[in-house]
C-alpha cells in the first residue's frame, strides 16, 4: 500500500493555525472529514482522536506525531498531514515540539489495514530527509510531491 493510496492531499494543511495539541487535532479532523465528506456531527471523530491521544501520546519524537483512531463514521482508511512552523507540544517521547502531524482515520472493521498504514507512515517518517523536506514544504502541492516521491522509493523507503 502506497501513501498516496490513503493520503487525502486536499485536506493537507501546510501551515496549521492551531498552537496546541487538541486544536491541531480538531483542525486536521475538520479538514479531512470535509474532504472525505464524512459525517462528523457532534465532532465525535475529533473527540475520539483526542481521547486516544490522552491514553498515550502519538508524538514519537523527531518532531513528528501520528494521531490515529478507528471510528464507525469512517468507511475507508484515510490520512492527511499538517505542518507547524512553530511546533506544538504533543508530549512527545523526546519532549521536543512536533512540526509534522499525520492524522490517520480508519474503519473499525479492518485493523490489519490500519496497522499496515501505520507501519507505512512510520517507515517514511523515520527517514531524516523526508521529515526535513516535509518541514520545509509550504504548499499542498509540495507536500503531495513529497508523498509521491516517497511512494517511488524501493521498499517504500
Amino acid at each position: 500500500m502506497k501513501l498516496s493510496d490513503f493520503f487525502v492531499m486536499e485536506a493537507a494543511i501546510p501551515e496549521l493555525k492551531s498552537t496546541d495539541r487538541n486544536g491541531v487535532i480538531r483542525e486536521l479532523v475538520e479538514s479531512l472529514t470535509a474532504a472525505m465528506d464524512l459525517d462528523d456531527s457532534g465532532a465525535s471523530i475529533g473527540k475520539a482522536v483526542i481521547q486516544r491521544e490522552n491514553q498515550g501520546s502519538t508524538g514519537f519524537g523527531k518532531g513528528v506525531a501520528v494521531p490515529h483512531v478507528k471510528h464507525p463514521s469512517v468507511k475507508k482508511i484515510c490520512a492527511t498531514i499538517g505542518r507547524s512552523s512553530t511546533g506544538v507540544d504533543f508530549a512527545a517521547l523526546d519532549r521536543a515540539p512536533v512540526y509534522i502531524v499525520v492524522l490517520l482515520l480508519s474503519p473499525p472493521d479492518n485493523p490489519d489495514q490500519h496497522l499496515a498504514s501505520m507501519e507505512n507512515i512510520f517507515r517514511h517518517l523515520q527517514r531524516d530527509n523526508f521529515r526535513r523536506f516535509l518541514r520545509q514544504a509550504s504548499t499542498k502541492e509540495e507536500i503531495a510531491e513529497l508523498i509521491a516521491e516517497a511512494d517511488e522509493l524501493p521498499n517504500g523507503g
